[in-house]
């Protein structure tokens, strides 16, 4: 009954029938999940997970580890790109420690949840153990219990983490059944020939890692301690019954796993836009999903998700501002 309650208060706005186009399906969407024809979005969070990887130091990446910490320092002094574009859009911004190979001052605006200094080398070894993959699936848990108190209702997630795509490619070959070459990309800006290197480093790292079955052993065996916190975040936030807002390819990657245990994780998703990964468009399309915007970027940090609120809230504001034929007195087509 929600459903043909909110379509028909679409329908009957103050314009052609689906004229506002994907922004109808937004409203219909956001109305949905929080039952009711008049949603709201309240106090939106954007929450960064950063941690480093073993497999950096295979020469994976155009950038040195040290850049994930680095990266840290800038986003707690507001200068990242994720910085600016939430001070625009109203959103509170919130930086993970999940596993960086640093040791932050104390008195830094940083929510510790480092569970370990960086995965291990997932060319030698699993990226974590069973115990480490859990504390960090309770560590993105506690995160989003917490910013729940708070009355939130919308919350994006990004990531850093020198390595982490590399990690992603592994997670989604696994994932999808897709040959690695074909979920690798340039990531922080590789050449050609740094492109094929870590093309051959990954096959190589498949290979030696076998047959691993469930969703959360290939995220323990391939993933990022950000990537695991990540995903006990987006399993809370679908608890809450909060909008999930998706970034990237990584981001991705994340819901992924979570969605090969539980696909109606879907219904609480937005997917903010398509990376410049090439193969986050093929992971978008075999879960069946687009996304609000193709800005070509590669940034990470949530930036997309904090580029597309705006939609997000044009959505659901029509849906609660704009007159319908009836309020406005105007006739509709017969």
């Amino acid at each position: 009954m929600l459903s043909h309650d909110l379509q028909h208060k679409i329908d009957f706005k103050t314009k052609p029938l689906g004229a506002l186009g994907s922004l109808e399906q937004l409203a219909h969407k956001i109305g949905m999940l929080q039952q009711t024809a008049s949603p709201q979005l309240i106090n939106p969070h954007m929450v960064v997970f950063a941690a480093d990887h073993g497999i950096a130091k295979a020469g994976v990446s155009a950038y040195p580890q040290e850049v994930t910490y680095q990266m840290v320092m800038n986003f707690l002094g507001g200068g990242a790109a994720i910085n600016v574009f939430c001070r625009q859009n109203g959103m509170k911004i919130k930086i993970v420690d999940a596993g960086v190979n640093f040791d932050f001052p104390p008195d830094l605006e940083l929510i510790d949840k480092k569970v370990r200094k960086s995965s291990r080398n997932i060319l030698e070894e699993a990226a974590m153990t069973t115990e480490e993959y859990q504390q960090a699936l309770k560590n993105g848990k506690a995160v989003v219990e917490d910013i729940a108190a708070t009355g939130c209702n919308v919350i994006g997630f990004g990531e850093m983490g020198i390595g982490n795509t590399s990690a992603s490619s592994l997670m989604m070959s696994r994932l999808f059944a897709i040959p690695v070459a074909d979920c690798v990309g340039r990531g922080t800006g590789l050449n050609d020939i740094q492109l094929q290197q870590k093309i051959d480093i990954l096959t190589q790292t498949a290979e030696k890692h076998g047959q691993i079955d469930t969703p959360d052993e290939i995220a323990q065996t391939f993933g990022g301690l950000e990537i695991a916190q990540m995903i006990g975040a987006m399993e809370e936030a679908y608890r809450q019954k909060m909008l999930i807002l998706v970034d990237g390819f990584i981001a991705t990657t994340a819901i992924a796993v979570v969605w090969k245990k539980n696909p109606e994780i879907l219904n609480s998703c937005i997917f903010c836009h398509v990376s410049d990964e090439t193969a986050h468009l093929k992971m978008l399309e075999a879960m069946g999903q687009k996304a609000l915007l193709n800005l070509g970027l590669r940034v990470g940090e949530g930036t997309g998700c904090a580029l597309a609120y705006p939609m997000i809230q044009s959505a659901v504001n029509f849906l609660n501002e704009m007159s319908s034929f009836e309020d406005a007195n105007i006739s509709n087509k017969d």
